[in-house]
């Protein structure tokens, strides 16, 4: 054999060794850290922030949050808005498909909205749609689901109007519950369609695998109309409502994101990973509930001497080390369309005299100190910090009118699910995080009718009245006037006592790169990539 063949042969090998050797292609994963298990995957049945991260990345609605928590056009590339802002009417990008491969079409979109006011369905966010004319009263019964005032012109063409103005529609629309679902799968599979190997998205991801408690996995969408600047090849979602131990994965860079760690952490936290730690001011209240159904929380004192009897700036600063403030209003302050919030009558009090006047008002109501037993259970969703505010809180309510509190918790699914399907409570605690940047989304938790979201069933017809006067409402100064009386009658009867307004506390990997806090907290996946 000739060294010239000999050398060929040697060449061969040594490349094949090479190429053998040379790892493959490493697929661009994101470990996101999620602080709890989903109820539903389902657009109308869900009502959580942890839901929402998911179903946002598996769903693009007609609009979506940018990367800076900014509306921009999703699978509408435009619009347009008629002269008295009732109707508006959106183009469909002409390559937006489903995960299937068939075309998303305004169809899509007339159903996906009727089956969320659909009574049959029992949405418990349908009130989110409710803007669109006649879709209250479609919701409710009073009317079939044919004159819900949207239609689809043609495929790429839908038509939707309202029932007012609403300058918030945009933002509406960006909801998970304004997501669509695809009509033929629906059609096809019933309520199967939120299964993995089933489901049909139209996101940036589709749905791979779900191990209930253990972890969610999305994987891109090749479909997806923006396929080609999707950066990520895999999301997994990890259902962690044990903050330590979210912490503990993050540390150990199994997740690059971790939501909702503890706030006693900070300090710790910022020492060792800096920039990494994001505390991001949101527009977010932490409060608690009475239920108004029963004694003694149905008597206005009562509630309002609990209410003052709880020191903010200590769950403030000793709890959240100064991560949140003091909150005195349902509604968090931010807001340009509506100022500076209303607050309770004893805001400007110093806590010793709102002490006073708590014992005051307790002692007119007949308990406490000489008067009847106050034995309170306060229910919170499983969490350090809630456990820690709840601990707090008791210790107040006891030293301040020689109370007996007792504590009950449970995972944030059953948390909510049993409070939004009308359970009976002493006081509960709850948040919210606004849908959309206006005071009606805080405010509207409770009027009278919102079955799902005013959870101690309070009832003002003052109240309400002046909540329905708002909608009717097209002039914007007016619209806050009103809106600033109805938050000082829910802030002078305390049916739910704010405690903090809060921050959104992240970790992010310094291997994630298109992260941008944002007071929206909005995060969308298709936004972010890792490096290797």
């Amino acid at each position: 054999m000739s060294s010239r063949v000999l050398n060929l042969r040697t060449a061969v090998l040594f490349g094949a060794v090479l190429l053998g050797s040379a790892p493959a292609f490493a697929e661009a994963v994101l470990h996101r850290g999620n602080s709890g298990e989903p109820q539903t995957l389902d657009q109308a049945h869900t009502s959580i922030n942890i839901e929402a991260f998911i179903l946002k990345d598996l769903y693009e609605g007609l609009t979506i949050y940018d990367a800076a928590g900014k509306i921009v056009p999703g699978t509408a590339e435009s619009w347009t808005v008629s002269d008295d802002s009732a109707k508006y009417t959106f183009k469909l990008r002409e390559n937006a498909k489903w995960s299937d491969g068939t075309a998303v079409t305004a169809g899509d979109f007339v159903f996906s909205f009727a089956r969320v006011e659909d009574p049959k369905i029992a949405a418990g966010y349908a009130n989110i749609l409710y803007p669109i004319k006649n879709a209250e009263k479609v919701n409710k019964g009073e009317l079939p689901l044919t004159d819900l005032g949207i239609k689809a012109v043609d495929d790429r063409t839908l038509e939707i109007t309202l029932e007012r103005p609403t300058p918030f529609f945009l933002e509406l629309l960006a909801h998970q519950t304004a997501l669509p679902i695809s009509k033929a799968s629906f059609e096809k599979n019933g309520a199967d369609f939120v299964k993995p190997g089933v489901m049909v998205s139209n996101g940036a991801f589709k749905l791979a695998s779900h191990v209930p408690n253990d972890q969610l996995v999305v994987t891109k969408n090749p479909s997806y109309w923006d396929a080609a600047n999707v950066k990520l090849d895999k999301v997994i979602f990890y259902p962690i409502d044990d903050q330590a131990a979210s912490v503990r994965r993050f540390e150990a860079k199994e997740m690059d994101l971790a939501y909702n760690f503890s706030a006693d952490q900070i300090e710790r936290l910022r020492t060792s990973y800096k920039d990494q730690v994001h505390v991001s001011p949101t527009l977010a209240t932490y409060y608690y509930a009475f239920d108004s159904r029963q004694e003694p929380y149905s008597d206005v004192r009562v509630r309002r001497a609990l209410s003052m009897a709880v020191d903010r700036d200590f769950l403030a600063k000793e709890i959240y080390r100064g991560s949140q403030i003091p909150a005195y209003s349902m509604v968090p302050p931010g807001m340009a369309s509506y100022g500076e919030p209303s607050k309770a009558d004893f805001a400007g009090l110093s806590q010793l005299d709102r002490e006073d006047k708590a014992i005051e008002l307790m002692k007119e109501a007949g308990y406490g100190e000489g008067g009847k037993p106050l034995n309170i259970e306060i229910r919170y969703n499983t969490n350090p910090n809630h456990e820690r505010v709840a601990t707090a809180v008791a210790d107040m309510w006891k030293n301040t009118f020689g109370a007996k509190v007792s504590l009950v918790n449970l995972d944030v699914s059953s948390h909510y699910a049993y409070l939004q399907e009308g359970g009976k409570f002493n006081v509960a605690r709850a948040g919210w995080v606004a849908d959309y940047a206006d005071a009606e989304n805080f405010l509207a938790l409770n009027v009278s009718t919102n079955k799902t979201f005013n959870y101690g069933k309070y009832s003002s017809p003052e109240f309400d009245a002046l909540m329905q006067k708002s909608y009717a409402e097209t002039n914007p100064e007016a619209r806050s006037k009103l809106l600033h009386d109805a938050e000082t009658l829910l802030m002078r009867d305390q049916p739910v006592a704010p405690f903090l307004t809060q921050a959104d506390l992240w970790l992010v990997s310094n291997r994630v790169q298109g992260w941008q806090d944002n007071a929206a907290n909005e995060h969308l996946s298709r936004f972010l990539s890792v490096s290797q």
